[in-house]
């Protein structure tokens, strides 16, 4: 599949990176298939075993590879966006992820006509078979009201201001420049590295709720250890961050009310696991923070992205 031109004066080009998810990827090619925009799609696989290549292939006329030892979280986005430069837009989608309607690539890329967005976060809404801790987490963080957020909204929002997801978003080509593009150092949330960097350039980033996809994870409470832990090594060695937006102040508290909210009386044997999984998340959050501290192989039996801590990077700090 692919598009050639896109919409208005705006060149769009769309990347999925790939690695062993032909059990979902086809549901996500379907999706953008059925998409009113018109762009340029590309994928990047990390050497998938199990069929994804040759989905790929048969689909995408634009499939690069590289050995999975190389995937890593910014730079193969980087390595995309310099291999094919050109693009005034450039629209990131993971591949556990799909488009909810046919408008939803239109509607994220619709932010960048006010020239002072640099970056666009669409809504997540949760799997349809998600479980309800994973629905609640969809609910909670990416709601149904649209917003443009710049710098001044950092004493309001805190560490919210630079919040964003590559599972589904769109970046300015001009803007990512500015900011030196995709980090190839961070362990996870390039994300947010990026949109911290452009709204302390005096960017904007938006969220466009009316830009939706699917896509959620029903994590294990071991899961959401790891997750967390990597989360606290990236604030850990990015602390520029947290001083520059302000921490999360009371959202963990008020994330564990909300949930208890949705799950109401009916569901109140699932409650005690909610105390459990968030004193987890929490613990690993904290411990990832004191990573310094950690020799090298707990670090990698601790981390949900265990491949970071062979590379060259991680013994950056």
């Amino acid at each position: 599949m692919s598009h050639i031109i896109v919409n208005g004066s705006m060149r769009v080009a769309c990347i999925i990176p790939t690695y062993n998810g032909c059990d979902v990827l086809r549901r996500l090619l379907d999706s953008l298939e059925r998409q009113n925009a018109r762009f340029d799609l590309f994928m990047v696989d990390s050497s998938s075993v199990d069929g994804t290549q040759e989905l790929a292939g048969s689909r995408v006329e634009n499939l690069t590879i590289i050995p999975s030892s190389e995937f890593n979280h910014g730079g193969t986005r980087q390595m995309m966006i310099d291999k094919y430069p050109g693009y005034d837009i450039y629209v990131f989608i993971t591949q556990d992820a799909y488009l909810e309607d046919s408008e939803a690539v239109e509607r994220l890329v619709q932010p960048f006509t006010d020239e002072s967005v640099g970056a666009v976060c669409g809504r997540q809404l949760p799997h349809l078979d998600a479980n309800l801790l994973a629905q609640h987490a969809r609910l909670f963080n990416y709601p149904d009201v649209s917003r443009i957020k710049s710098l001044d909204d950092a004493s309001q929002l805190g560490i919210k201001t630079p919040f964003m997801s590559n599972s589904f978003s769109a970046y300015r080509a001009s803007a990512l420049r500015e900011v030196g593009g995709f980090p190839d150092h961070v362990i996870l949330s390039e994300d947010m590295y990026v949109a911290a960097r452009m709204l302390l350039s005096n960017w904007k980033v938006a969220y466009a709720s009316d830009a939706k996809c699917r896509h959620s994870h029903d994590y294990s409470l071991v899961q959401e250890f790891h997750r967390y832990f990597d989360q606290g090594v990236f604030h850990a060695r990015e602390p520029w961050i947290r001083q520059s937006f302000g921490g999360a102040g009371g959202e963990g508290l008020r994330y564990v009310k909300s949930e208890i909210e949705f799950l109401g009386l009916s569901k109140w044997y699932i409650w005690p696991s909610i105390i459990v999984r968030n004193f987890l998340k929490l613990s690993g959050y904290k411990l990832g923070q004191q990573e310094k501290k950690l020799s090298s192989s707990l670090k990698k039996k601790l981390s949900m992205h265990k491949h970071y801590w062979d590379s060259p990077h991680a013994e950056k700090y």
